[in-house]
């Protein structure tokens, strides 16, 4: 069976997911059009929305919380806009 991970830790995990994107060298030969690039940067922000996906659900969110998830949700958005379509 899987470790239950606490929505605190999870939420750590999240945004260290954005930071890593946020982190990855721009190739230089095709910079943000190297499918590559697209591909790591997308999966880095679909694991980060993954990672709090279900936490607004549980018995035990509190409205810091889900306000908490809400604004990873965001900035997984705003960050993918900035590394993908500038």
């Amino acid at each position: 069976m899987s470790r239950l991970i606490p929505a605190a830790e999870r939420i750590l995990k999240a945004r260290a997911l954005i930071q890593k994107a946020r982190d990855l060298p721009i190739p230089p030969e095709a910079g943000r059009r190297d499918f590559s690039y697209i591909a790591k940067v997308k999966d880095f922000m679909r694991q980060a929305r993954d990672m709090v996906k279900f936490i607004p659900y549980s018995v035990t969110a509190t409205p810091e919380l889900k306000a908490e998830v809400a604004a990873i949700n965001q900035e997984a958005e705003q960050a993918e806009r900035e590394l993908l379509h500038r």
